[in-house]
C-alpha cells in the first residue's frame, strides 16, 4: 500500500493519520493504553516511506494483536507462553565440553536463582534434551503470574519468550531483573559457542538477525507499557 498521509498523531492514546484515526485489522481503534507506547507506534507511521511494509511495523503488529486478537480471550494466549514454564530452556544443560558447561552455568543460573526467590519455588536441571518433568507447583505458579498479565504485556513478552525460549527469562526482564542483551546472550550461548568453534554460518546470522528483530521489538513494546 502507498503512503497516503502526511500527518502523525496522537490524542488520548489514539494514533491518527492526518486526523482519521488508525483502526487495526480487525477495525477496532488503534488506542495505546500509555503515552510512550503511542508515540512508539506513531514513530513507526512517521517513519513509512512511498510504501507501507507491515513487516517492518513491529510494535504497530504487536499493538494490533493485542487489541483484535488476545484482549478477547487472553487465556489461550497465556497458556501458550505459560507452557514454556515445562520446557524452559534454561533447564538442559550440556554434558559438556566443560568450558561450554560453565558458560551455560553462568548465563543461566542467575535467572533461575532469581525466579526461586522471586516465586518461592523449585526447578529439576538436566542434561541432555530429554523431558525433564517440573514439579506442578512450579508450573502452576508460573502460570498464574502469567495469567495475571494484560492482553498488551502478553503480546510483548510474547516474541520474547518464543524467540529465547525462555519463560524464566521472559519475566526477569518483565520485572527488570535482567536487561534485554543479557537475556539475548542467554538465550544464545549454545548457538554463539558452536560459532566460536567452527565459525558462522551465514544462513544462521541471517535467521539469528531475524530472530533479534522480533526480540528487540518485544522488549521495546514492553519497556513502553
Amino acid at each position: 500500500m502507498k503512503r497516503f498521509w502526511k500527518d502523525v498523531t496522537v490524542e488520548n492514546g489514539q494514533v491518527a493519520l492526518d486526523g482519521k484515526p488508525v483502526r487495526t485489522p480487525g477495525r477496532a481503534p488503534l488506542k495505546l493504553p500509555t503515552p510512550a507506547l503511542a508515540e512508539a507506534v506513531a514513530e513507526e507511521w512517521r517513519a513509512v516511506g512511498e510504501t507501507l511494509d507491515p513487516r517492518a511495523m513491529k510494535l504497530t503488529g504487536l499493538a494490533n494483536a493485542a487489541i483484535d486478537k488476545i484482549s478477547a480471550d487472553p487465556a489461550p494466549f497465556a497458556q501458550g507462553l505459560a507452557a514454556y514454564g515445562e520446557s524452559d530452556l534454561l533447564y538442559y544443560r550440556a554434558d559438556g565440553p566443560e568450558p561450554l558447561v560453565a558458560r551455560q552455568a553462568e548465563a543461566w543460573d542467575p535467572l533461575l536463582d532469581w525466579a526461586r526467590r522471586r516465586y518461592d519455588v523449585h526447578f529439576e536441571t538436566a542434561t541432555g534434551v530429554i523431558h525433564k518433568p517440573q514439579p506442578e507447583a512450579t508450573v502452576t505458579r508460573l502460570a498464574e503470574v502469567v495469567d495475571a498479565l494484560d492482553a498488551f504485556h502478553i503480546a510483548g513478552l510474547s516474541p520474547v519468550v518464543t524467540v529465547s525460549g525462555s519463560l524464566v527469562g521472559g519475566l526477569a526482564l518483565l520485572e527488570g531483573a535482567v536487561g534485554a542483551e543479557t537475556l539475548w546472550q542467554a538465550a544464545h550461548v549454545d548457538e554463539l559457542w558452536q560459532a566460536e568453534q567452527w565459525g558462522e554460518d551465514m544462513l544462521a546470522v541471517q535467521a539469528r538477525d531475524a530472530r533479534r528483530a522480533d526480540f528487540d521489538a518485544g522488549v521495546r513494546f514492553l519497556a513502553n507499557l
